[in-house]
């Protein structure tokens, strides 16, 4: 018997999925990476750590993405909203002579103050009003206890980044195939008046293909992934 599916259901007003930033430059990918995926499953478990066998677990199990927008009133897709840049200071306004305000700024490696005095500029980009249906395989004995987790997590869930609130319940069920998973997400989405954009599909298949470094070997302090390819149909 094949694994199951979780039915996992991310919508809110900012999201924000990363998979090749830099301090000073936080983008998001058009979709839910699989690294993010896992990272919030880890969240709703309450798994800190490393979480290296965990993760073998589901690093080659299937994940798929139908991305889904807002419908106007005679059922059409309403054309989506541009990605959203927010500029932050970081380390700004902070008195060096104090040693509580000092922890605030950023400094080198070694602790000495970096170029530039220490504040920093940074730009960070979120999807705005977006819903994502995620079905991810899981390994059939953690599928039930993982959605018991989305239900009553133990650590808060958001989707990216800590200003990224889910609007709606994450888990959405166990099914037997991505195909039942899919299903029952349409008709989520029909009640949400949302409408599929694009799909992303695990493999290489008719469509875009894109190769991620977005499968977690390793999370903590020295993360570790390995790459995937997938496959984008429709309208990106």
């Amino acid at each position: 018997m094949s694994d199951p599916y979780l039915l996992l259901w991310l919508e809110a007003p900012l999201q924000a999925w990363g998979h090749d930033s830099r301090f000073g430059r936080r983008d998001s990918l058009d979709f839910p990476t699989k690294s993010g995926v896992l990272g919030l499953l880890c969240c709703a478990l309450g798994g800190g750590g490393e979480q290296r066998e965990w993760l073998s677990r589901w690093a080659s199990l299937d994940m798929q993405v139908v991305a889904f927008v807002r419908q106007d009133r005679s059922g059409l897709p309403v054309q989506r909203e541009p990605m959203l840049r927010d500029f932050q200071m970081v380390g700004s306004g902070y008195d060096d002579k104090d040693p509580w305000a000092s922890l605030m700024i950023p400094k080198t490696c070694d602790g000495k103050k970096a170029v530039g005095g220490g504040t920093k500029m940074t730009y960070r980009y979120y999807l705005q009003d977006m819903a994502f249906a995620v079905a991810l395989q899981a390994p059939a004995d953690e599928a039930e206890g993982v959605l018991a987790a989305l239900q009553a997590p133990v650590w808060d869930l958001y989707l990216g980044r800590k200003n990224c609130i889910p609007t709606e319940f994450i888990g959405q069920g166990v099914f037997g195939s991505a195909d039942d998973a899919l299903a029952s997400a349409r008709d989520l989405a029909q009640g949400n008046k949302r409408i599929a954009a694009f799909t992303v599909r695990q493999g290489e298949y008719e469509g875009e293909v894109l190769s991620l470094n977005d499968v977690p070997l390793q999370f903590g302090a020295d993360k570790r992934y390995r790459d995937r390819r997938v496959t984008v149909c429709g309208e990106v």
